[in-house]
């Protein structure tokens, strides 16, 4: 598998893991059992269909809970460790056989993809909770679901534009970081000097 293929399916998969990791599994469980696409063979285990029915009913759980204002930020602050590990998991899945430097590579790539979603997400949900309307939470809510499968799902047909969705998407949060820790600092400096 070369690089570019690699990363392909790595950064996509972690992404959409960072925002719903259950989804992923699911997508690709699905994609896989069903014949919808031909996985190669490292995404065989995601077919089994004890994992899918798990991924399945953990997606409808959490689901709900991203409908509910302020439950789902608790719900979020619970998957701060499990999205990042189902990212990285998802992305050494994707390699396949490969040395064991690649799978730790991949795993801390994954892993640092999905955190970074996750702690965007995380973020954009505690800025809807403050709003009194829960339509902006279910707005978000559908979008990520909706970003998530369609990257995930990509990914599979679509490895190299699915790529550069996810690094697009990445070069956005970070832009956005960058103009938020500006901000902060910028308020913390005017209150320091009255």
């Amino acid at each position: 598998m070369s690089l570019v293929s690699a990363l392909g399916y790595t950064i996509p998969f972690a992404f959409a893991s960072g925002l719903n990791v259950y989804a992923t599994i699911a997508v690709l469980g699905l994609s896989s059992h069903f014949g919808l696409v031909s996985l190669p063979q490292q995404f065989r285990a995601f077919d089994h269909p004890a994992v899918i029915g798990v991924a399945l009913v953990m997606y409808l759980i959490e689901f709900v809970a991203d409908k509910i204002p302020w439950f789902d930020s608790v719900w979020d602050a619970l998957h701060t460790v499990i999205r990042p590990l189902g990212g990285a998991f998802v992305a050494v899945a994707a390699l396949g056989d490969a040395s064991p430097m690649a799978t730790t590579l991949a795993a801390l790539l994954g892993g640092s993809v999905a955190m970074t979603t996750h702690l965007t997400k995380t973020g954009a949900r505690a800025a809807a909770n403050t709003s009194p309307e829960p339509f902006s939470n279910w707005i978000l809510s559908f979008s990520e679901d909706a970003l998530a499968v369609g990257l995930t799902y990509g990914a599979i047909r679509h490895p190299d534009i699915a790529l550069a969705i996810a690094v697009l998407l990445l070069i956005v949060i970070g832009a956005f970081s960058a103009l938020i820790v500006r901000f902060v600092r910028r308020r913390f400096r005017k209150v320091a000097a009255t």
